[in-house]
């Protein structure tokens, strides 16, 4: 049974940083492209990052591009989003993602899902 569980979410002022963490299980975690999306409130879930499998090639949107890195450590199944420079609009819950596919930025690529943990950014 694949589980991908994400933490480290919480409240932060603006300005501030966050890493959240997305520890898998389950699956060749080395074999997958690992993403993170989010959904901020009343809106549709939206791409933010992605890394290929060996971690090598990164993606992140350009909303986000400068402030938030995405990494992976594959000896502990693990990928992690550092979001530095937080502003408000940035609040939403954030879900980690594993495809088969080569860094895709589509939510119907990805084949497992985390349930998400929720990042809000005071103003």
């Amino acid at each position: 049974q694949v589980q991908l569980v994400e933490s480290g979410g919480g409240l932060v002022q603006a300005g501030g940083s966050l890493r959240l963490s997305c520890a898998a299980s389950g699956l060749t975690f080395s074999n997958y492209c690992m993403g993170w999306f989010r959904q901020p409130p009343g809106k549709e879930r939206e791409f933010v990052a992605a890394t290929t499998s060996g971690g090598g090639i990164t993606k992140c949107a350009d909303s986000v591009k400068g402030r938030f890195t995405i990494s992976r450590d594959n000896a502990k199944n693990t990928v992690y989003l550092q979001m530095n420079s937080l502003k408000p609009e940035d609040t939403a819950v954030y879900y980690c993602a594993a495809s088969i596919s080569i860094l895709p930025t589509k939510g119907g690529r990805y084949d497992y899902w985390g349930q998400g943990t929720q990042v809000t950014v005071s103003s």
